[in-house]
């Protein structure tokens, strides 16, 4: 199959929506907690989470456009600058899945999907119990994008997780707490390791039989 512009605007909308979501290959499965000034908690499931840097540690993600008013993980963001990032694992996948559920602002996905809450060191956003990978965020903007999207930026200002998920090198080992990715918009792939390579120097790289 090969597609040109007007071709892929003209498809199917499902189909166009499914493909678009696909071609960009596996993505980070990941939950984000949040919690209002009232104390209304509200979990979601995202695909677009994207590291930025290490130093200073900074993180970004990809909102849907807010058109028709704010949603609440976008709306709790701005309004108390804190959020958590949660590492999904094939323990939760279906848990996870149904968090993309519009439920009423009141109901949180917490209850109804029967995750568990858990709070680290006073952080004022709820992570999710059962991930292994939770990370506390710090709001710090919000760019928008040409499709009407909103990237946003945060800090990374708390991280939680067992020991023995890293080698000693700082490595996070993905298979070892059974991590997940999604393909396309509700596809999850297992996570597994096919090779390791050192950081690429130019007098190390190696010959590849590269014809003249």
């Amino acid at each position: 199959m090969q597609l040109k512009k007007e071709e892929i605007n003209n498809l199917d909308r499902k189909f166009r929506l499914n493909l678009i979501n696909s071609i960009t290959g596996i993505k980070p499965a990941n939950l984000i907690g949040t919690r209002s000034k009232i104390g209304e908690d509200n979990v979601a499931i995202f695909s677009s989470v994207v590291h930025l840097g290490s130093y200073p540690a900074q993180i970004g993600m990809v909102m849907r456009p807010q058109n028709d008013g704010l949603k609440d993980t976008y709306a709790n963001i701005l309004e108390t600058e804190f959020y958590t990032i949660n590492h999904i694992t094939e323990s939760f996948i279906e848990k996870a899945h149904y968090t993309s559920a519009k439920l009423p602002k009141a109901q949180s996905e917490f209850d109804r999907m029967n995750l568990k809450r858990s709070f680290i060191d006073g952080f004022f956003a709820p992570f999710v119990g059962e991930s292994k990978v939770k990370i506390g965020m710090k709001f710090l903007e919000s760019i928008n994008l040409p499709n009407g999207c909103i990237f946003v930026v945060g800090e990374v200002v708390l991280v939680d997780l067992p020991d023995d998920l890293l080698n000693e090198k700082g490595q996070l080992n993905l298979t070892a707490y059974e991590a997940v990715g999604i393909g396309g918009l509700n596809n999850y792939y297992a996570l597994t390791p096919v090779a390791n390579y050192p950081y690429v120097r130019i007098n190390e790289i190696p010959h590849f039989n590269v014809k003249n």
